[in-house]
This record gives C-alpha cells, structure tokens and sequence, in this order.
C-alpha cells in the first residue's frame, strides 16, 4: 500500500479534506435522515446506514448486536442505523458510572448507556457535527434524559475535563479520525486511573485499493480510513493503555460486505471489538 497523502491520516486524503467530508456526510444525514445515505461504503453511503429498499434502521441495528429492548427502550430517532458493532456488549457498564461517547450521533449508544449508569451516573456525548448534537438534544428532551448531555467538539481535541470518565464508547467512528494517536492521547487524558475503553470499530485485514483509499466518499464511509490490528494496538500502547484487547467479529462479513455497489468490502475489512484500560496508578 503506497503512503497517504498526509502522514497522520490512514487514507489519501489530507487531515482537513477528511474531516470535511466527514462532517458534511453527517449533517446531510442528521438533517436528512438515515435514508439519505444507501449503504455503509458505498459512493452514497454512510457508516452503518442502512439500504432504504431492503433494510430498516432497526433491522440495521439487530445486525450489528443490539437487542428488541435496545431498540424499544429509546424514543424519538436516536436510532439512525449506523455503526459496526454494538458497544454496550463489551462496556460492562456500571451504576453510577461516568460515561463518554466518541462521535455520539443522535444519541442512541448514550441513552442506552444512561440506563446502565442509572440516575446516579452520567453520559456524555460528543460529536463535531452541529446538526446531529442539535438532534441528540432533542432527542435527550423526548427521553427524558437528564444525566445526558451533547458537546460540540472533535475527539481528537474533547470538550472533556482531565481524569474524570470512568468508561469511553464509541461505535465506528475512531476510523473516521485523520489522527487516531491523538483521539487515543484525548480518551488516556479523560480517562480516570483504572478507566475503560470499549469500541466497536472496523480494521484492515488487507491493503485497501488504491482508489477507494483516495475516494472522499470512501473515507467518510468507515472504509479508507481504518487501521490495521497491529496499528492500532500499538497506538494504545503507546499512548500508555494496557490490557489491549483487539477482537475481529467473525460475522461480520455478513452487512459489511454490502457496504459498497463495487468492491466486496468484507475482504479487506472487518468488524472489531477494540478494548483497553487506563493503569490504575498513572506513573507518567
């Protein structure tokens, strides 16, 4: 695979041009809905979001692992479809917990959070996108959500304050990053000692094509700019995380494959459960 455009980003893009069409693919989504995007990678597509002919956005969200009573505990639209996987599966969250979402969209993975957590606890959300943080607010308001809050911010630069989140989230959306090492230096800062990170995510098993790595579509589809497992592992521990844990989801193949109208994207990428802990005694 020949090097990216840009040093700190996976794909052929440079940093600015990335989040640009990052950010306008999810206000056209937030303020448009779901079905303004087909599939997850395709040319007119978004991470997770589902094809308007063949699959709802709750048939989207059992395939990625989230339950009838996930799907029914929500009001509003929350639930837009996207994503890769299902974090709460892997969050082992706790009453009283202080949570944070990276890039929470509209809502849907902090509220459920908020139900785990309990009144007791808090969940913050934080998304770049002012479209999709005026939805979730909305949303917040239809369910009742007062320990949930939207920040408008970037992960790599969170509207978060030093050692004071016990669990980070996040459902496809690190991938989107141009610099990952930064979004991990961010979550290490907020996180308090003995702090977690669950992430769903995708991962590259295979070299992306060269056209798709430099297709502004394709990167803003969670497909050009993922990381390999061992990229990512070594940014976790580099950063100062342990207890790296990186885990494909062999089943996967079965939505991410229909990502795009072109290319069988389950062959170079793949689903992943990405989880990591603060040490518990900070000696940096």
């Amino acid at each position: 695979m020949s090097e990216p455009s840009d040093p700190s980003t996976e794909s052929g893009l440079d940093a600015r041009t990335q989040r640009k069409v990052v950010r306008e693919r999810y206000a056209r989504i937030a303020t448009e809905g779901s079905d303004a995007e087909s599939s997850c990678c395709s040319s007119d597509s978004s991470c997770g979001s589902p094809d308007e002919e063949s699959t709802s956005s709750d048939e989207t969200a059992r395939q990625l692992g989230y339950s009838d009573g996930d799907l029914e505990s929500v009001d509003g639209n929350a639930n837009l479809g996207l994503g890769c996987g299902n974090p709460q599966a892997i969050a082992s969250l706790n009453s009283g917990e202080s949570v944070l979402d990276l890039g929470s969209g509209a809502g849907f993975d902090c509220f459920l959070a908020a139900q785990e957590v309990g009144a007791s606890g808090r969940v913050i959300g934080v998304d770049m996108t002012p479209e999709m943080v005026e939805k979730a607010r909305a949303n917040a308001s239809q369910n009742d959500a007062e320990h949930v809050e939207f920040r408008l911010g970037e992960i790599e630069h969170l509207p978060v304050s030093d050692d004071s989140i016990d669990v980070i989230i996040s459902n496809c959306v690190v991938n989107l990053s141009p610099n990952k090492p930064q979004v991990f230096d961010e979550a290490f800062r907020v996180l308090r000692p003995g702090g977690r990170l669950a992430i769903s995510d995708v991962v590259l098993t295979a070299a992306v094509p060269d056209e798709v790595r430099a297709d502004p579509d394709s990167v803003a589809s969670c497909v050009a700019g993922a990381s390999t497992i061992d990229r990512l592992e070594s940014m976790l521990t580099e950063t100062g995380f342990e207890s790296v844990s990186i885990s494909p989801k062999d089943d996967s193949d079965e939505f991410i494959r229909d990502w795009d109208d072109d290319y069988d994207v389950s062959e170079f990428l793949v689903s992943a459960s990405i989880t990591a802990r603060k040490p518990a005694v900070d000696d940096t």
